[in-house]
């Protein structure tokens, strides 16, 4: 299964999101990936709150889901929406992945679970729950083939919802990104081969990269890690970028067959 993470330094409107991705999908389709991963905040990036929530739409009416829906069913190929800032119904804001098939329709959603909210010791402040409703339910779902496990971002570092949807039957963790620059040299490829390992699956991780318009800075370093830890490919840059990979699903498992941790597992009292 040849997939495709696309590599993003997305611009703070969507308009400009759009003609900033749409050429990288493009460009992976014509690699011949069959299932394209892009990063968290797809559609656009903007940090200030007052700025940000005026710009959000439906997904029914941004433009840049509206035009990877419409890529999905020009190219033939299944696009997962690492994430894209939306408008819910409830008029409250979501950070949302979405996946979407070679019909150019949305098969399944995830509203990330954990919101982002942190005082680095850098200085820099986060208060995603400030502006974002978490979701509050797990998916996996299937995606040419292959069962995803679909996450965003900061849920990487909750474990136990990988385990979750490793036994529910994921067999790919999607981990769509924008991580800041401090913790993504210290944590981030540690990380992602640490949920492999323990889950016994693939990991696709493509991230945004660079400093945005908005003033952030995010790591990139998008990767792919194979079911027994090991990395399959990596682009070792922040700069947007397409990074193809082949997905053996049968290592899935082998690898849970060698190393048996999740049938292992047993309940326990706490100290």
């Amino acid at each position: 299964m040849k997939v495709a993470l696309i590599q993003t330094r997305t611009p703070a409107t969507q308009e400009a999101g759009l003609a900033h991705v749409l050429p990288l999908v493009r460009e992976a389709a014509g690699q011949g990936a069959v299932l394209i991963a892009t990063p968290e905040g797809t559609n656009l990036l903007q940090k200030d709150k007052a700025t940000l929530l005026p710009l959000l739409r439906t997904p029914d009416d941004d433009p840049v889901v509206q035009g990877l829906c419409e890529a999905a069913r020009t190219l033939g190929v299944t696009i997962l929406i690492g994430s894209a800032l939306v408008k819910r119904r409830d008029g409250k804001a979501a950070n949302r992945s979405m996946l979407v098939t070679p019909r150019g329709e949305i098969a399944a959603t995830y509203d990330k679970l954990h919101m982002f909210d942190v005082d680095l010791p850098t200085g820099e402040r986060s208060r995603e729950s400030e502006t974002y409703e978490p979701g509050d339910r797990a998916v996996v779902a299937d995606a040419a083939g292959a069962m995803l496990g679909m996450t965003v971002c900061y849920d990487l570092r909750f474990p136990a919802l990988y385990r979750a949807l490793a036994l529910a039957g994921a067999q790919v963790m999607t981990i769509p990104a924008a991580f800041t620059r401090p913790t993504g040299q210290a944590h981030w490829e540690v990380l992602m081969r640490a949920r492999a390992i323990e889950t016994g699956s693939f990991v696709l991780a493509p991230a945004q990269g660079g400093k945005h318009e908005d003033g952030r800075g995010t790591w990139g370093r998008s990767i792919v890690v194979g079911p027994w830890g090991e990395v399959i490919g990596l682009l070792d840059h922040d700069e947007p970028g397409v990074l193809v990979a082949e997905l053996d699903l049968s290592g899935v498992s082998r690898a849970r067959a060698a190393i048996p941790a999740l049938a292992n597992a047993r309940d326990f009292q706490g100290p």
